[in-house]
């Protein structure tokens, strides 16, 4: 089907792999473009059969429990991001001949259909941080009076945000590595990657091969790819980027900037990227205190959405009104309540220990509630770097060994409590144990460098069970 807009959708015969929140709108878009749609899925339960049920009475046919079997005549995939590409049913397409797309390739694909303008994308990706900086480019854009949205992997469908009646100058858009790995012609205005430190290797297979995706986001870049001074993996991925020219480095760092960056000079976050005479100006975008909240890992996140907003044209003075505006999503370094001089925060978020690691770097001395499942991860680097700012470390979840095994490792010294339970009333102690062994002044905060789902649904449950705990404390 080539790299280009595809016109004429009549008659292809289009297999959707996976349904679930992006399946299913790629099925109903591609069925009212007149396409023959057939959806593959692996599982088989009341959840799939009910969206079965909901397009196949739109004509589209659904096959349960059978992903990995290429229909007969299939002229192109459609894959939701999770799916591996080791699946035997790509490995089947790939022997055909037959193209995968994900459901952002199908959006880029699809901008600009029926005479709609086709709003430039600003893109971001990164290990950690995607989300927060992705609406903070969005509260920025919102300040210049630019109709946008934050969309993508936030959970808001990019082909809705393309193909809906809304029309938008620009788009903020969320990309994980997942995306990026099946959207081979995407080409942005302009796209940071906030960071790089390993996850999803089981997906991805090798360090090598997720930094690779992530850095997709570069390719073909117009106006500027945005990375971080302090991770050169990032600036790496710049360099090895075919980008249009003219397309500039934009560096974004903590420190003091150079030319064509953007940091921060005695609390204030300043622009010398786009200003005249980058040698010797800088522009005053906003205050540290204007960032929420001001931890050193979101004022690096709103430095990036800023450089993204700022190669878009944004004026300074939309950046300091978007910071401002900006609220962050629950479980993201929240403080939850003051209780005897100890403040509680919830970043329950940090399921991993890149993350965390950002979130414990924001507090001199703390008390520390980690644990959950591991996915893989080892714990030194990230208790070495944070022993001397732990008063007290309490273990939760199934995978606390390893954790607790870092600690003896790198900060002996600290008292740890093993709470050896994994039901969710374990937050409960635990929180009681960290008040325990706080003092007037200190932080007791929530940062697991783990997932959830050993105890809790989701990271959220874990937070609100945290939040909870903490009230009781203040009862």
């Amino acid at each position: 089907m080539g790299s280009g807009q595809v016109t004429d959708w009549q008659g292809k015969n289009v297999t959707v792999a996976g349904l679930g929140v992006s399946g299913v709108p790629a099925a109903k878009v591609l069925h009212g473009l007149g396409a023959r749609v057939t959806v593959v899925n692996d599982g088989d339960d009341e959840r799939a059969r009910a969206q079965a049920a909901e397009l196949e009475a739109l004509g589209v046919t659904v096959r349960l429990g059978d992903g990995a079997t290429l229909p007969e005549g299939t002229e192109l995939i459609v894959t939701a991001p999770g799916w591996k590409p080791d699946k035997p049913l790509f490995t089947a397409a790939h022997e055909a001949g037959v193209e995968i797309w994900g459901d952002v390739e199908l959006a880029w694909r699809l901008r600009g259909q029926d005479g709609r303008k086709a709003a430039p994308w600003l893109c971001v990706t990164g290990t950690n941080g995607k989300t927060t900086t992705t609406q903070m480019l969005a509260a920025i854009l919102e300040a210049a009076g630019l109709r946008t949205a934050a969309v993508g992997n936030i959970g808001v469908s990019l082909l809705d945000a393309v193909l809906g009646e809304e029309e938008y100058d620009v788009l903020a858009v969320e990309l994980s590595s997942y995306q990026l790995h099946w959207a081979p012609s995407l080409r942005a205005h302009s796209a940071a990657v906030l960071n790089l430190a390993p996850d999803h290797l089981d997906w991805h297979g090798s360090m090598e091969a997720y930094a690779r995706d992530k850095g997709r986001i570069y390719e073909g870049n117009r106006v500027a790819c945005v990375y971080n001074v302090a991770d050169k993996a990032t600036e790496d991925l710049v360099r090895e980027a075919d980008v249009e020219e003219g397309c500039r480095a934009i560096g974004f760092t903590l420190g003091t900037p150079g030319p064509s960056q953007l940091g921060v000079v005695d609390g204030i976050l300043v622009d010398r990227a786009f200003v005249e005479n980058r040698q010797k100006n800088a522009q005053e975008l906003a205050e540290v205190s204007d960032v929420n909240p001001p931890a050193p890992h979101n004022v690096a996140n709103a430095l990036a959405a800023a450089a993204l907003a700022r190669a878009f044209g944004v004026p300074a003075r939309a950046v300091r009104e978007g910071l401002r505006a900006f609220t962050p999503d629950a479980h993201r370094i929240a403080h939850v309540a003051d209780v005897d001089g100890v403040g509680y925060v919830d970043d329950s978020k940090a399921t991993n220990t890149h993350a965390a690691q950002a979130s414990l770097a924001a507090f001199d001395s703390l008390v520390w509630i980690a644990g959950g499942l591991a996915k893989g991860a080892t714990f030194d680097e990230l208790v070495a770097a944070s022993a001397k700012r732990l008063r007290g470390v309490v273990l939760i979840g199934a995978d606390r060994a390893l954790i607790r095994e870092a600690l003896a490792r790198h900060a002996p010294e600290v008292p740890v409590v093993d709470l050896d339970r994994t039901d969710t009333g374990a937050m409960l102690q635990a929180v009681q144990e960290a008040q325990r062994l706080a003092q007037p002044g200190d932080t007791v905060l929530l940062a697991p460098a783990c997932a959830s789902m050993d105890m809790f649904a989701n990271y959220n449950k874990r937070g609100d069970a945290f939040a909870e705990a903490v009230r009781e404390l203040g009862a």
